[in-house]
């Protein structure tokens, strides 16, 4: 089973920018469609982003194209989020997940998330 591990969240700014990493060990880290999904308080867990097993293929909310970017890099079994021109509507315990399958937005493993906060 694999396990998964987020860093890289914090306090910024407003207009600033943050890169998430997720670090997954147990598992073969390449056969998996990865993800990354944020629940803000009182709210229910949404999709932010996703990757196919190969990262030829990803997939975006509407509302978080342009300023997200997800990426994986399956030599370090390593996934990324960059997130640019943060907005304090952004602010959010970020999760990492994996999936079973090689495309798609179904997840199976998760990771204990990492808290962004958008803030002056």
């Amino acid at each position: 089973q694999v396990q998964l591990v987020e860093s890289g969240g914090g306090l910024v700014q407003p207009g600033g920018s943050l890169r998430l990493s997720c670090a997954a060990s147990g598992g073969t880290f390449s056969s998996y469609a990865m993800g990354w999904l944020r629940q803000a308080p009182g709210k229910e867990r949404d999709v932010v982003a996703a990757i196919s097993w190969s990262g030829s293929s990803t997939y975006y909310a509407n509302s978080l194209k342009g300023r997200f970017t997800i990426a994986r890099d399956n030599a370090k079994n390593t996934m990324y989020l960059q997130m640019n021109s943060l907005k304090p509507e952004d602010t959010a315990v970020y999760y990492c997940a994996a999936s079973r399958n090689k495309y798609g937005t179904t997840f199976h493993y998760w990771g204990k998330g990492t808290l962004v906060t958008v803030s002056s």
